[in-house]
């Protein structure tokens, strides 16, 4: 897809917060974070919608307004839906969350750091005072992947009270099915090239001069561990839910993990009436996605349904890379929902 030049182009402005729920965290990430706000041409934001962009795992929001080749950024495909009328103007806000170990899953942690406090009690305040824009009501959370995951983790815990609409694309959901033994055991063979050593593998990936995939792999593991998992007497407080020599699960630890798992969480009764707040919930998937997210998707709906919480459930055919095509359904869904 190439950019639409007939619509007129929007602005995005960069802010800066210093945060003091960041400060501290056990990664030594910087606390001074930047947020790329777009208001649509012929607005200064005041009065609209206000939507937040959280991005998949390897990246920050300033990554979804940079330039992009041979297609639109996040801003020139809103430029292009609103300047077509496919949807009401709204102001989207770009958080980056980009941390040391490679993302973030927009939860608090001992680790990582306080970043669902982060997006809701600092950055929200901060945009929507700026722009004027959001507001009760009128806030919604949208992500794909990591992201996807934290869209839905908000929806499920700030459902009505912080957020009105929330759509998840391929978000991480059902966990025994993304990180099954093989990927810990996976992980433990790398880390075997570093003397089982997470402070060893993070300082050679951090010295360079190229990372590998089975690199990116274990970090994200390492990633997910320090989020929903962490353990502040451990080097950068990551412990994985495994016996290092044995790869057997340690069940208390992995319980942690699945006690962020979105097909857990949904089974209570205060996250279910969260969801039924929203004025719009919208979850797709690829049906060939190669991290099995599409089959925690399918039991995700089918306890939507059961608990009769509206929604909107897709799946198309593809799997989990490059679908920021499907931003063109899930947006206008959304910009409605709260104009």
């Amino acid at each position: 897809m190439r950019r639409n030049q007939d619509v007129p182009a929007g602005t995005v402005h960069s802010l800066w917060i210093d945060s003091q729920c960041l400060k501290g965290n056990l990664l030594g990430d910087p606390s001074r974070r930047r947020v790329d706000v777009y208001v649509p041409a012929g607005h200064d934001g005041r009065g609209l919608p206000l939507l937040v962009d959280l991005v998949g795992y390897t990246a920050g929001g300033p990554a979804h307004t940079n330039w992009k080749n041979y297609g639109e950024n996040v801003p020139e495909r809103l430029d292009r839906l609103i300047g077509t009328g496919a949807m009401p103007p709204v102001a989207v806000a770009f958080p980056d969350c980009f941390t040391r170990l490679g993302g973030n899953q927009y939860v608090d942690s001992a680790a990582m750091g306080l970043w669902e406090t982060f997006l809701i009690r600092e950055m929200l305040p901060l945009v929507e005072e700026r722009f004027g824009c959001g507001g009760g009501g009128r806030r919604g959370v949208f992500g794909k992947s990591s992201g996807g995951f934290g869209s839905m983790v908000h929806a499920l815990r700030h459902g009505g009270s912080i957020w009105s609409a929330a759509a998840s694309h391929s978000g991480d959901v059902g966990f025994e099915y993304l990180y099954h033994l093989g990927e810990f055991a996976g992980t433990l063979r790398h880390l075997v090239e570093h003397d089982m050593s997470i402070e060893k593998f993070l300082a050679k990936f951090e010295a360079g001069p190229k990372a590998k995939d089975k690199d990116w792999h274990t970090l994200m593991l390492l990633a997910q561990a320090a989020s929903f998992d962490p353990d502040p007497s451990r080097f950068c407080g990551i412990r994985l839910p495994v016996d290092m020599e044995t790869c057997e699960i340690i069940e208390e630890r992995w319980a942690n993990w699945l006690g962020w798992d979105p097909l857990r969480m949904v089974d209570d009764p205060q996250h279910q009436e969260n969801l039924r707040k929203l004025k719009a919930f919208y979850i797709d998937c690829g049906d060939i996605d190669q991290y099995n997210m599409v089959y925690g998707s399918r039991i995700m709906r089918r306890k939507l349904e059961d608990a009769g919480i509206p929604h909107i459930y897709e799946e198309f055919h593809d799997d989990h890379s490059s679908v920021d095509y499907r931003m063109d359904i899930s947006l206008p869904l959304l910009a409605k929902a709260l104009t």
